[in-house]
C-alpha cells in the first residue's frame, strides 16, 4: 500500500482552502457584478481574514484568479471531461493543444498572473509560510486525468512522470520558450508538444525496463 506523505496532506488541505476561497469569490462576483474584496470573500468562504490574505494578499491577486484565469480553463476542463481514448499520447496532446494556445491568446493576462503568483509567494515567505500555495494546481489534476490508464504503474514513478510532464504545460513553460529560448509562438507550442511526448515515452520505457 502506498504511503501518503505528510507534505502531500498539508498541500492538499491548503489547495482545498484556496479552492473554497476562489469559489466564494466567484459566487460573490456573479451576485454583485463586481469583484469582491478579500475581506468579503473570507466571510463568504467561512475562513478568517488572515487565512484569506495568506492566499490572496491583495484584491488584485483575487481578481486575476477569478476574472482572468478561472474562466479561461473551461475549454480544457471540457476536453478532459470528454477524453474517450486510452491512447496516452493522444490524451496528453489534447490537453496541451487546449491550454497552451489559450495562454498565448491572452499572453499579457497570464504574464500578469505569474507576477501575482510570485508576489504572493514572496509575501507568504516573508510572513513565515515555508510553502505558500499560490495556485490551484490545475495542471496536476489534469495530468492525473491524462494518466488514468496507467493503473499498473508504481505510484512513485507515476508521480515523477506527472511532475516532469507539468513542465510542458502552462504560462511559465511558454515564457521560457519565448523569453529564454527566443522561439515564436508556433515554435514554442511545437517544442512543448515534442517534449511532452518524449517525457511520456521515457517514463513508460522506464517502467517496462524495470526488473
Amino acid at each position: 500500500m502506498a504511503t501518503v506523505r505528510q507534505d502531500d496532506l498539508r498541500g492538499n488541505q491548503k489547495a482545498r482552502t484556496r479552492a473554497a476561497i476562489v469559489e466564494a469569490a466567484q459566487r460573490l462576483q456573479d451576485e454583485e457584478g463586481e469583484p469582491p474584496t478579500v475581506a468579503q470573500v473570507a466571510e463568504a468562504a467561512g475562513v478568517s481574514r488572515a487565512t484569506a490574505y495568506r492566499y490572496f494578499p491583495t484584491q488584485e491577486a483575487l481578481v486575476v484568479e477569478v476574472a482572468d484565469i478561472t474562466p479561461d480553463v473551461a475549454a480544457t476542463e471540457a476536453v478532459l471531461a470528454e477524453l474517450a481514448t486510452d491512447d496516452l499520447e493522444r490524451r496528453l496532446l489534447l490537453v496541451l493543444d487546449a491550454f497552451n494556445p489559450a495562454v498565448l491568446a491572452k499572453e499579457s493576462h497570464y504574464r500578469r498572473a505569474l507576477w501575482v503568483y510570485l508576489d504572493t509567494w514572496l509575501r507568504g515567505n516573508r510572513n513565515g509560510d515555508e510553502s505558500p500555495v499560490v495556485r490551484e494546481g490545475r495542471r496536476m489534476r489534469w495530468l492525473d486525468r491524462v494518466l488514468e490508464p496507467l493503473d499498473d504503474m508504481p505510484e512513485q514513478q507515476k508521480r515523477r512522470l506527472r511532475a516532469a510532464l507539468a513542465l510542458t504545460i502552462g504560462s511559465d513553460s511558454l515564457v521560457i520558450m519565448k523569453d529564454v529560448c527566443r522561439l515564436d509562438d508556433d515554435e514554442a507550442l511545437e517544442v512543448l508538444r515534442s517534449a511532452a511526448i518524449a517525457i511520456l515515452r521515457a517514463g513508460l520505457a522506464e517502467v517496462q525496463e524495470a526488473p
